[in-house]
């Protein structure tokens, strides 16, 4: 019987918000799995850790995260050489007293406009290849040893602690000045700012790894609701596909990856995250629900994330009938 297990990036509130919001989420499928398992866990993340737990799932046993071949390959860019990064145009601010980066996803950049930066920046970097509009990919070998940051770990943050470092730090910097410099006035950024959108001023580079690093999962997988850097690591036929698709897949395992509520649990912005939450009970954890109780589901996992660590529940057809277990969404907390 399959194995299924269901990813969800940042499902898990702060212990501080924590029965406010199971008060005000109307999610009994959600509580039922919770409350009625046979294994319920944490794992806590390194604290000085440069990647989100999620992504460090999406490449199991290495907190680091070197995704880049995988998702090229996921983007039809497989390399026989080198050592890449993925890299994505981004714009950074002037907070009070720091320099922040704001949420890629909130850039609104187009495919017309982000060719016609990639093509102004591409003479400065050894090889650089266009994936989409906020997918890009260089290759850098002498570039191996540093140590990067995801994105999502670094946004909101003091970016000087979330920059690069090791050796060709310096040099890394250099190349990112240029690349400030190149964009300043572009004319694709004085169009955005005469829209009152934001300026791609900057790039960020993460996930670096040998051309023939090894795919990151090797059962099938769904992504949905997720950037296209994530989305590039699923199974291609399972991209943005359903749970009826997911659970009709053949194998002994299968996987779901959700990114619904990566935007609104990365800001802390509590009411679009109930909405979502709403929107995975009636579309994935009751239809879950009923594959596990008429055993379509075999043994169920859902791992849910914050930015500290994991938390898995495990569930079974046998577990669902632990009647005396009330249905609640107590461990829906950190």
């Amino acid at each position: 019987m399959a194995s299924t297990t269901v990813v969800i990036p940042f499902a898990l509130p702060p212990k501080e918000l924590a029965a406010d919001i199971a008060r005000a989420l109307q999610a009994p499928a959600l509580a039922t799995l919770l409350s009625r398992n046979n294994l319920h866990e944490r794992r806590r993340f390194e604290s000085d850790a440069r990647v989100l737990p999620h992504e460090a799932w999406l490449s199991p046993g290495r907190d680091s995260a070197p995704l880049a071949a995988a998702v090229m390959r996921g983007f039809g860019q497989a390399q026989a050489e080198g050592y890449w990064f993925i890299v994505h145009p981004v714009h950074v601010q002037l907070s009070r007293t720091h320099l922040t980066m704001a949420d890629p996803r909130n850039l609104h950049l187009d495919d017309a406009d982000a060719r016609a930066l990639f093509d102004t920046v591409k003479p400065y970097f050894n090889d650089l290849i266009y994936g989409d509009a906020n997918t890009w990919f260089m290759r850098a070998d002498d570039w191996s040893a540093l140590d990067t940051a995801s994105p999502d770990a670094a946004m909101g943050n003091n970016l000087v602690d979330w920059m690069p470092t090791g050796p060709n730090a310096l040099a890394f910097r250099k190349l990112q000045n240029e690349v400030q410099m190149l964009w300043h006035e572009h004319p694709v950024n004085q169009a955005r700012e005469a829209r009152r959108l934001p300026p791609v001023n900057s790039f960020w580079m993460w996930g670096g790894a040998g051309a023939a690093s090894p795919s990151a999962a090797a059962s099938p997988v769904l992504v949905a609701g997720a950037p296209a850097w994530m989305a590039a690591l699923g199974t291609p036929e399972l991209r943005n596909a359903d749970v009826a698709r997911l659970l009709s897949t053949p194998g002994e395992r299968r996987s779901a990856v959700l990114g619904h509520l990566l935007p609104a649990g990365l800001a802390g912005d509590w009411s679009p995250w109930l909405a979502e939450m709403q929107r995975l009970e009636q579309e994935w954890f009751t239809p879950l629900l009923a594959a596990v109780l008429d055993g379509r589901a075999g043994d169920l996992t859902l791992v849910l994330t914050d930015r500290e660590g994991v938390t898995s529940f495990r569930t079974s057809k046998m577990a669902q009938r632990q009647f005396w277990r009330m249905k609640n969404l107590k461990n829906l907390t950190s």
